[in-house]
């Protein structure tokens, strides 16, 4: 029999570290066949053009689609949407994929989804169910309406997506393939890692040093570079080295990377390095070495929970987000996040968390995909319209999740 074709579609550096376990695990798989799509920022050379990071790792680049408008403003957001489902069409229809598979909350994969359905394309999706703040929030939900079948993150996002609407038969697995890649790094070069790229000062991973990441909402977008310049003032108050990392494209992005230009070309700015890009793995080992995470990165309530690491957490962009004791969620105020950044050094490590996944996700979501029966046509469920459906408790019982089965024809 011909090989499954499974086409996962990457958007940006992030999208890529959780990924990468399970295409490694779709490629090892003799009844599924990868097909990769990137697009967004994983081919912008301003990015770090990830693009290469996936060849290197001996993954097929299927297709390159080129739709991010320059702008960084909601109209280019939003029109960037528009020109990528016209593309993800065009590529879909090439390739003739089996399972479309989709993660997160990305515009681009929201732009996917939309493509996928309307060519009738079973789509499957990570990390449904999650709650955040930004426009992200609703784009997440609007992928999960679209998708015919889950991989949650949490056992909560599995509950969520019931209420939803979504099929208990059709959750079938539940962690984040990201606690996959965070189980195998060390700490092993990590100052080779910091120091060999990117402009500022050199850091010494042997002594206390900061990561920093800070994105734009873009449900506050206009407030961007007075935010940035608060954080960058509560930094300067700390004085510790800290490794910056540069913002995503989204709407606010532009004014964000001016006030960190501005910043670092002020005298006597001697504790900042600032990096373009990191691949997965040198990311996590920088996110396991660090003293404190501070800022808005989704990565600090994953990833650094499987370390330990200590975060401080700013803003709105993550509001609602399950996170574990490692999170201190502050406002952007100078005030506040010094005071939470010298609580969390002061704090040192905490125990390792399992919350997004045990380590052993990318295995499980690889089988489920090999096993599953593609349907179409979705329709709104709730479990008291059937009192024979399963509940979400007996499905996150069973090992690797549900049944597989598609919804029952009415």
């Amino acid at each position: 029999m011909a090989r499954r074709k499974v086409c996962v579609v990457l958007v940006d550096r992030a999208n890529y570290g959780r990924m990468k376990p399970v295409m490694r695990a779709i490629a090892a798989h003799p009844e599924l066949e990868l097909q990769t799509l990137c697009t967004g920022t994983m081919l912008l050379e301003r990015f770090g053009e990830a693009v290469r990071i996936v060849e290197n790792d001996g993954f097929p680049v299927s297709g390159r689609i080129y739709v991010e408008l320059e702008g960084s403003v909601p109209t280019t957001m939003a029109k960037s949407v528009g020109f990528a489902v016209i593309e993800f069409a065009t590529e879909f229809h090439r390739l003739k994929p089996d399972l479309v598979l989709l993660i997160g909350d990305r515009y681009e994969a929201l732009a996917a989804a939309v493509a996928a359905a309307y060519m009738n394309l079973c789509i499957c999706h990570l990390q449904g169910g999650e709650v955040s703040g930004s426009i992200d929030e609703s784009a997440r939900h609007a992928i999960t309406k679209f998708a015919h079948y889950h991989f949650p993150a949490t056992e909560r996002a599995a509950r969520y997506l019931i209420r939803m609407g979504e099929r208990p038969d059709t959750i079938l697995t539940v962690g984040c393939p990201s606690s996959d890649l965070a189980a195998t790094v060390t700490t092993d070069g990590v100052a080779e890692i910091i120091n060999r790229g990117g402009r500022g000062c050199v850091v010494d991973p042997g002594r206390p040093f900061l990561l920093t990441i800070f994105h734009p909402i873009t449900t506050e977008f206009g407030g961007e570079a007075e935010q940035m310049m608060r954080l960058l003032e509560a930094l300067t108050r700390v004085a510790r080295p800290t490794v910056l990392l540069w913002p995503n494209i989204d709407a606010g992005a532009d004014h964000i990377s001016k006030a960190i230009r501005v910043f670092r070309d002020r005298p006597g700015v001697g504790w900042l390095r600032t990096i373009i890009n990191l691949p997965p793995e040198d990311y996590l080992k920088v996110l396991r070495a660090t003293s404190c995470a501070v800022g808005n990165s989704s990565s600090f309530v994953r990833d650094a929970g499987f370390f330990g690491t200590p975060v401080v957490l700013v803003g709105n962009r993550q509001w609602g987000r399950e996170y574990d004791q490692h999170v201190r969620h502050v406002p952007v105020e100078a005030h506040a996040i010094e005071r939470a950044i010298r609580e969390q050094l002061a704090h040192g490590r905490y125990p390792a968390s399992r919350l997004y996944g045990d380590g052993l996700v990318a295995g499980r979501i690889a089988e489920a995909l090999a096993r599953l029966k593609p349907y179409v046509q979705k329709r709104l469920h709730y479990i008291h319209d059937d009192p024979g459906s399963t509940g979400v408790a007996a499905v996150l019982a069973v090992p690797g999740g549900g049944s597989a089965a598609p919804p029952p024809k009415k």
